[in-house]
């Protein structure tokens, strides 16, 4: 995909981020594009996490600045054009006291406003996220009673409810079995082709680095930005970003 000319969802220039005296991230500049598949790989504790809280308004950078949708981060205001599915968003308490259905619905209370009523607008787009999600058939169970990858898609269905023009995914395979992440992987796929909705997942797993993915990011402090996917994705690179001797095996083969 063409990225030239084109104004990008996410605009950041020398993010840095401090806490506690210590350095998280440093001199982050990058740009998401419309319709873009990207990971963002890198070790636990690297600044992964932190850049998405810093995209999402949920922590304020020391220094630099970040523009959503071409506007300074302060001034934005439609969030519901962006979905996100934090960490550990499959691992429920088994007796949580809500249905799938529940869930998928608090993703339409950016759409509305305080105390309003449930529209035909907001029940259809319930509806249309739950059948993308193919969970029709498990509105009606407890969310606490789902497998981990049941679950994972009720998350990304509560996403998916404010029609949001990209989708953000933060470890979002932690608890799920691995025949519920290659599905997964082929639901993500399937979401930015047909859907047309950008992807953005953040991962600290090399070995999930799908065929389809357009672009790179790896975090650790520092960002580099790849758009070649498998280029870098070589031992050198890798042990430079993990600080590791590292030693790749490609074991399996992608079908998604």
């Amino acid at each position: 995909m063409s990225i030239a000319f084109k104004s990008p969802i996410f605009d950041v220039k020398n993010l840095n981020f401090s806490a506690s005296g210590q350095d998280i991230l440093a001199h982050i500049s990058l740009e998401i594009f419309h319709g873009e598949y990207i990971a963002i790989i890198g070790p636990n504790g690297g600044g992964k996490t932190t850049l998405i809280r810093l995209l999402l308004g949920l922590e304020k950078p020391t220094t630099g600045n970040i523009k959503i949708f071409g506007k300074d981060l302060k001034h934005f205001k439609e969030w519901n054009k962006i979905g996100f599915v934090p960490q550990r968003a499959a691992q429920v308490d088994q007796n949580f006291p809500a249905t799938a259905l529940d869930i998928v619905r608090m993703g339409r209370t950016s759409k509305r406003k305080l105390f309003s009523r449930e529209s035909e607008e907001d029940i259809q787009a319930v509806d249309d996220a739950m059948a993308k999600m193919d969970i029709l058939n498990l509105k009606d169970k407890m969310v606490g009673t789902l497998s981990g990858g049941q679950r994972q898609r009720v998350m990304i269905a509560r996403a998916l409810a404010s029609n949001p023009e990209i989708l953000i995914l933060d470890e979002p395979n932690t608890g799920v079995d691995i025949v519920s992440q290659q599905n997964f992987y082929k639901l993500l796929s399937k979401l930015n082709k047909e859907e047309n909705i950008t992807i953005v997942f953040i991962t600290h797993d090399i070995g999930v680095i799908a065929d389809d993915i357009g672009r790179l990011f790896t975090i650790n402090q520092k960002a580099i930005i790849c758009n070649d996917p498998k280029a870098a994705l070589s031992c050198e690179d890798m042990s430079d970003l993990y600080g590791i001797s590292a030693h790749l095996v490609h074991n399996h083969k992608h079908e998604h």
